[in-house]
């Protein structure tokens, strides 16, 4: 217990240091035994959490090459937490999801409709997330996946424009950071400008790749219809 409790202490020390990414392959050959540490991680503030996403997707993509049942395992305990029935609140996981998806092309093939599926409300029984604040990290998680395999993810676009007036005005926001990461596209042109010239100012909540930023969900929509870099941070 003792010696868990250190390699955990020692993670979360690794994470919150400015030198954090130096030490993603450090945690991804810890493999299995990182798994758990990196899953509490993602209940902790914005940024550590985020970082912990990236960890697990680092580790994840590595367990797929040599492990591949097990990092399916770690898909599916993702799967199971945003999963109603599990009694869990999935805080971090759609992010921790969109960034082994992200890292594994293999894992991408295979599970990226899953991901899409938390913004598709179809009105019926099935894996919409209906929860406003998870659904908005579902959000940035496809988007996130875009940004590394953006063609994958060009199934995902009607779903992410229809979510330019999703009833939460964080996921508006949200939705259009998304569609930013696709390759331009004119259907998106409408929504993101009517979103643009709103009076949407919810702050949205993004990572940078290091650190946390927020940005109001219009001025998201206005860059991204001028296809300025809105994963960067802003000036």
């Amino acid at each position: 217990m003792a010696r868990m409790r250190s390699a955990k202490q020692r993670l979360r020390a690794i994470l919150e240091s400015p030198e954090w990414q130096e030490h993603l392959d450090d945690i991804a050959q810890g493999g299995v035994e990182n798994v758990g540490p990196l899953f509490s991680f993602l209940l902790m503030e914005p940024r550590t959490m985020h970082r912990a996403a990236v960890g697990l997707g680092r580790l994840t993509a590595r367990l797929a090459e040599s492990q591949p049942e097990i990092a399916r395992n770690v898909i599916r305990r993702l799967m199971w937490h945003l999963n109603e029935e599990s009694g869990n609140i999935g805080w971090g996981i759609p992010e921790a999801f969109g960034e082994i998806l992200a890292a594994s092309e293999p894992l991408a093939r295979d599970f990226l409709r899953v991901l899409i599926s938390y913004v598709i409300d179809l009105g019926r029984d099935d894996n919409y997330c209906d929860n406003d604040v998870l659904r908005r990290s579902c959000y940035w998680a496809i988007g996130r996946l875009a940004q590394a395999r953006p063609q994958l993810c060009l199934m995902a676009r009607p779903w992410l424009v229809k979510g330019l007036v999703d009833q939460d005005p964080v996921c508006q926001g949200m939705a259009a950071w998304a569609l930013a990461q696709l390759p331009h596209d004119l259907m998106n042109a409408p929504g993101l400008r009517r979103l643009a010239d709103s009076d949407n100012t919810a702050l949205c909540t993004l990572f940078d790749g290091n650190d946390i930023y927020e940005k109001t969900a219009a001025d998201i929509a206005a860059d991204s219809c001028v296809r300025r870099p809105c994963s960067s941070r802003p000036d």
